[in-house]
């Protein structure tokens, strides 16, 4: 009876040597069709164009094997992943917590972090917690849930409008930009900051120092003086 006994499962194609089958179909470096021939004439034009022939259709029958450069393959194919994740975007929600008499000072704070948030492509959730007496009064986190969602409206929208929830009231707000957009600009803003400051200093090291200045002056009037008594001098003799 067979059994599994662990251990990682590889997802690599076969090639070369490593291919067991009496023929394949090729595909060329072109990706032009050479038919089906046998794996030893297969094995023999890898040779030839010093490369590889990999399985890339093990189920189809017989297998499509291709001639290629694996190692350039697999390089090409590591870098589009990278990319790929690099520029893979996560909804994520950030959470705000307010009073509803928030102080206005407080208020300018949590309104900052709010419109940093959807500017980063990231959703807010907005509770307004209520305490004591004030839950007798939700009109009060409603207006000021209103009022937040008005002065941030040029960046995002209300996904989810106010409602309560227990002592708290909640509401969501969506950004306008997609995460994806959100994060080419802020790669875009910092290649322009990091252009700015290799050509403020690429400016500072070209510019003449003060002492430098003045001392290219002294020597200009240093000269002058000296050809004035050298032609004073020979006025004389």
């Amino acid at each position: 009876m067979w059994c599994y006994r662990g251990g990682s499962i590889s997802t690599e194609p076969r090639i070369n040597d490593r291919i067991r089958v009496p023929e394949v179909r090729l595909v060329g470096p072109s990706g032009e069709q050479v038919g089906i021939v046998p794996l030893a004439k297969a094995l023999e034009l890898a040779q030839e164009y010093d490369l590889d022939l990999v399985e890339v259709a093990a189920s189809a029958r017989p297998p499509v094997c291709k001639l290629m450069d694996y190692g350039k393959f697999k390089y090409e194919s590591a870098m589009k992943a990278r990319e790929a994740r690099k520029n893979q975007a996560h909804t994520v929600i950030k959470e705000m917590k307010l009073r509803p008499k928030i102080d206005p000072h407080d208020y300018d704070t949590k309104k900052g972090h709010v419109v940093r948030f959807l500017k980063q492509g990231d959703k807010v959730k907005i509770t307004i917690m209520f305490r004591g007496r004030e839950q007798s009064r939700p009109e009060l986190g409603y207006r000021l849930l209103q009022r937040l969602a008005s002065d941030v409206e040029d960046l995002g929208f209300i996904e989810s409008n106010p409602k309560q929830d227990g002592r708290n009231m909640i509401m969501v707000l969506g950004p306008h930009k997609k995460k994806t957009e959100a994060m080419a600009e802020a790669r875009e803003a910092q290649a322009a900051r990091k252009a700015e400051r290799q050509g403020v200093a690429a400016t500072d090291e070209e510019a003449p120092s003060e002492e430098t200045a003045e001392a290219g002056a002294t020597g200009t009037e240093d000269a002058d003086v000296t050809e004035a008594a050298a032609d004073e001098a020979n006025a004389e003799a």
